[in-house]
């Protein structure tokens, strides 16, 4: 059970309301004013989080133990302007809309009309970027073909290392020093660079640093009048702690949490980096800490989980910054994604599961918040127990944790040229993506809409939407003489909609390297420092961009349909079926009967299907993988959709597999919603038909009643569902153990259902935050009574 302390706690975080917090955006742009112009842009960077360090307000909340804010108070959400410039609309918007709303005041709108709007209306990453992008680009950007993650967020969804349980940030300045030092002024060209960005660098150690201090003061100043003896003691425990770390390495388990909780302020103040920083292998960095402290005695088990909870806490107090827009429709939640890996394996290769991985689901069980988000890694050598412990969690219904493959993950990244050593100590992070942690940049660029790139295909390059010419002119369909005269079209409009994806990324990925470097995040992560490089620059030990694709099993199913319905059977003719779509199957009832109930379909383990959905992924993995990226590494795929599904199927007319006209398409790799009618065990057979070691992630979202999974029987199905999976090479796999009535209970009754967590794709959501087009989607997953 939670502590008194933790009840409270979470009781704050819950009821918190988010808002906008100006403080942030105000210093940034003070910094800006004084120093623009008079020092390089890497300094000017790092000067930034230092003057934020040195100025914000100082927020140490009552009954906690692990402190430090990224705004004046929970919830308190900051803007980015250097990265996206909101108008007074913007804030209009945030403040009233029904679903993830962020408060604004009057006060908040003059600031943002007086100060920020004239200074940063042209000079935001999202200002500049729109103004490099091409007419084509941009047609395609609002035809939905695909979508742009920078448009207005930094580059991220990176992992933390074990560096900062090692060193103290004075210990990382002497590196800095050292490497300093070794530039080469004579042979190296870049050395004048590498020297700003290491002086930027150790600024920004200072930063980490000088907050720590000020935690350790505000601490000190509020045992001074507390009243309290056990508060005043708790204060007084904090403020040493906070003179010890960050600027020196933790010594205890509770340094440790504090010393990476600084470091995630740090990250996610110097820039918004697709709020997925998270602490990578927690239980794998905690345990030395916590196995000392246990066998000394000056820690107990049930201490190290009530820090543990403080610290969830924590993650839970910060929304997501907000989104407008399209990216607000890719990713439509307050969740910002920092995903918690627990079990896996340890570098030698061994089991990785200790202790501490016990107490991590034991604080999961309890807390049941939203953020952070949470994994299990599951290994051939991962005791049953542990997996089966994990299956006891997901069965209560409210989508925590997700399930991934961690054998799988470690053979994607040694196949994608990382170092057996690398590969085993990296894991997931955002949603699903591998990665090895504390040494690489994987940077998500955007999704791309699988099934509105054969929508253009169909319609011979025209975006059925504005009617603009988009695409190629493949021809007209009406012509076509066989399926693979077809699958050869798609394949040429995937190339052009894939190359004028990765030239805009490109450009992107530059102007971030140039215009935007991240001081702080390339202090932590691995060869940065040794390079002189920041981590936007290609400085990271491993570079990866990745493009998602997105509606696999609606376009498998939509392929499936036109082959069998229109060239092998001949049921009906190409004219006959565009007829149909173009009057979204009203009239012809008949054709949408064959395709939605007479054609085989993707998720039922019927190789028809299936081998349209390898070719599918097959022509997507080969346009994208190994393409260069502008930072030293390549792209490569994965297939997940955030809610992005949902905002795509709304911009494509019916398709050929029986869909309605601006429905969501399937999300993950997911089959299409009623489509799989054979059970799990059919399903993942399908899914793992897909080479999932090519990509760097696969999302697998499953829907179970809760009968199916009662009982001892019910625990061993689910787990022996997930062995079986990754036997066949799945990456992941995740599920919403509920039924479709309580869902339609919940959306008739939404004050009654206020605290129902569902599982969405790659994270999980109050089903009251999500719009009704993805409450609908979940609804109508399949559901699984039997294995």
């Amino acid at each position: 059970m939670v502590s008194e302390r933790v009840k409270k706690l979470r009781k704050q975080s819950l009821e918190a309301v988010p808002r906008i917090s100006m403080e942030r955006t105000q210093i940034v742009t003070e910094v800006y004013k004084k120093y623009e112009g008079t020092v390089s842009t890497p300094v000017l960077r790092a000067l930034v989080l230092k003057e934020l360090m040195a100025k914000k307000e100082i927020c140490i909340n009552d009954y906690e133990l692990i402190v430090g804010e990224r705004g004046e108070a929970p919830a308190a959400t900051p803007t980015y302007p250097e990265l996206c410039c909101h108008t007074i609309e913007d804030f209009d918007i945030m403040s009233n809309r029904e679903k993830i709303s962020f408060k604004t005041t009057e006060q908040d709108k003059r600031i943002q009309r007086d100060v920020i709007i004239p200074f940063w209306e042209k000079r935001s990453m999202r200002h500049k970027i729109l103004e490099k992008m091409t007419d084509q680009w941009k047609d395609c950007y609002e035809a939905g073909i695909f979508t742009e993650f920078m448009e207005q967020r930094g580059p991220g969804h990176t992992a933390g290392g074990d560096k900062y349980y090692k060193k103290g940030f004075l210990d990382i300045k002497e590196d800095i020093k050292k490497a300093i030092d070794k530039l080469d002024y004579l042979n190296d060209d870049k050395a004048l660079d590498k020297k700003e960005e290491l002086d930027a660098m150790s600024i920004a150690c200072d930063a980490i640093i000088i907050y720590g201090k000020r935690c350790r003061e505000k601490a000190e100043k509020l045992a001074e009048v507390e009243e309290d003896i056990i508060r005043k003691k708790e204060l007084i425990e904090i403020a040493e702690m906070c003179s010890w770390v960050p600027a020196y390495a933790p010594r205890t388990f509770k340094e440790a949490l504090q010393m990476y909780w600084f470091v995630h302020i740090c990250v996610i103040s110097e820039l918004n980096p697709w709020d997925a920083f998270n602490p990578g292998r927690l239980d794998q960095h905690l345990y030395p800490f916590y196995k000392r402290e246990i066998e000394e005695g000056s820690l107990t088990r049930e201490k190290a989980k009530e820090l543990l909870e403080c610290f969830w806490v924590k993650f839970n107090n910060q929304p997501a910054p907000p989104k407008v827009g399209i990216t607000l429709k890719e990713s439509g939640t307050y969740t910002d994604f920092a995903n918690i890996n627990s079990g896996g394996m340890k570098v030698d290769g061994s089991d990785g599961v200790n202790d501490v991985s016990y107490l991590v689901l034991d604080v999961i069980d309890e807390m049941r918040l939203l953020q952070p988000s949470s994994n299990v890694q599951i290994s051939k050598k991962t005791p049953q127990k542990f997996l089966k412990r994990a299956c006891e969690i997901i069965r209560k219904g409210w989508g925590q944790p997700s399930i991934f493959n961690a054998d799988s993950v470690v053979e994607e990244l040694i196949r994608a040229g990382k170092s057996i050593e690398d590969a085993r100590c990296g894991g997931t992070s955002g949603c699903v993506e591998s990665g090895a942690f504390g040494k690489e940049a994987y940077i998500l660029t955007g999704y791309m809409n699988l099934p509105k790139i054969l929508e253009t295909t169909l319609l011979n390059g025209i975006d059925s939407q504005s009617g603009k010419q988009i695409g190629l002119k493949t021809g007209d369909i009406s012509a076509l003489k066989s399926y693979d005269e077809l699958l050869e079209a798609f394949k040429k409009q995937l190339k052009h909609f894939v190359d004028i994806k990765v030239k805009g990324n490109r450009v992107i990925e530059r102007m971030y390297g140039t215009l935007m470097p991240v001081p702080f995040l390339s202090v932590i992560t691995d060869d940065c420092i040794l390079k002189g490089k920041d981590y936007n620059e290609g400085g990271a030990r491993y570079n990866t961009s990745y493009i998602q694709g997105v509606g696999i099993g609606t376009i498998t199913d939509s392929l499936a349909a036109i082959k069998y319905q229109v060239f092998d059977k001949k049921n009906i003719t190409m004219e006959e079926l565009m007829d149909a779509l173009k009057d979204n199957f009203v009239g012809h009832e008949d054709i949408f009967n064959l395709v939605k109930n007479k054609t085989p379909k993707y998720g039922n383990d019927d190789d028809y299907a299936d081998e349209i959905m390898k070719e599918v992924f097959d022509a997507y993995y080969n346009e994208v993988d190994g393409r260069p990226n502008c930072r030293g590494g390549v792209y490569r795929i994965d297939m997940l959709p955030t809610t992005c599904h949902v905002y795509f199927g709304s911009v494509i007319n019916a398709t050929p597999d029986g869909r309605k006209a601006n429905l969501p398409v399937s999300e993950g790799i997911s089959p299409s919603k009623g489509g799989d009618i054979n059970g799990p065990t059919a399903v993942i057979k399908s899914a793992a038909k897909m080479d999932h070691l090519r990509t760097g992630g696969t999302l697998l979202n499953q829907k179970f009643t809760p009968s199916l999974v009662e009982g001892e029987r019910g625990l061993d199905g689910m787990a022996n569902l997930v062995r079986a999976y990754f036997r066949l090479d799945g990456h992941h796999i995740q599920f919403n153990v509920i039924s479709k009535e309580t869902l339609l209970e919940a959306q008739k009754n939404p004050n009654e259902y206020k605290d129902l967590i569902v599982r969405v794709a790659g994270y999980s959501d109050y089903f009251n935050n999500l719009d009704r087009a993805l409450q609908n989607e979940i609804i109508e997953r399949t559901e699984q009574n039997g294995f």
